[in-house]
Parts: C-alpha cells; structure tokens; sequence
C-alpha cells in the first residue's frame, strides 16, 4: 500500500507534519534524558565506547524512522503510534481511512 503526496490535502498535510515534529521532538527529549543518565553513570573507559556505541545505534534508527516521504507516512505514523512517541487522537483531521489503517498497523 502505498499513498502518495497527491493523496494528502493541504489540511491533512499541516495535521501529519505537526504529528510528525511532535513525535520527533517527544522521542529526542526522552533520548537526551537517557543519555544524561548514562553519561553520568561512566565510571570507566568501557562505559564510554558503552554510551557511544548506543548513541550510534539510536541517530541510525532515529535517522532512519523519521523520513517524512508521504508515501510511507501511514507505516511511519502507524510505528510511533506502537511505539508511544504518538497518539491516535493527534491525527484527527486526517481522511477516517488512512486513521483506521494506522490504528491497524499500529496493532500489529
């Protein structure tokens, strides 16, 4: 399934970007929270390469989940929504399909 830009009016446009900028600002917070509490924690050189290695995992899966192409929004959105960093309800005004394919997705 894919959805093309043509598919998404401007309005549903604003909705998935805002969604999208929130989700991304959500899930960066919590990150750097993390990442304070980890580097506080090193105690040894080993700790370091720890905290670095994580970091290096996270920008390649933050830098991957977050491509806002409107063909793979559904997928996107259906993701953050399982993964908690967004809710359902803050994709109101988008078309009641492309919400129900992302609720789906999400329970999958």
């Amino acid at each position: 399934m894919q959805v093309s830009e043509a598919e998404w009016s401007k309005i549903e446009q604003e909705i998935a970007q805002e969604a999208f900028e929130r989700a991304y600002q959500r899930e960066i917070k919590a990150l750097i929270e993390q990442v304070r509490e980890q580097a506080s924690a090193i105690a040894e050189l080993e700790d370091m390469w720890h905290l670095h290695d994580f970091l290096s995992a996270r920008r390649h899966e933050v830098d991957g989940k977050y491509d806002y192409s409107y063909s793979m929004l559904v997928f996107i959105f259906a993701r953050l929504v399982k993964e908690g960093w967004l809710h359902l309800k803050e994709l109101e005004g988008l078309e009641k399909s492309k919400i129900a394919k992302i609720a789906a997705l999400s329970r999958m």
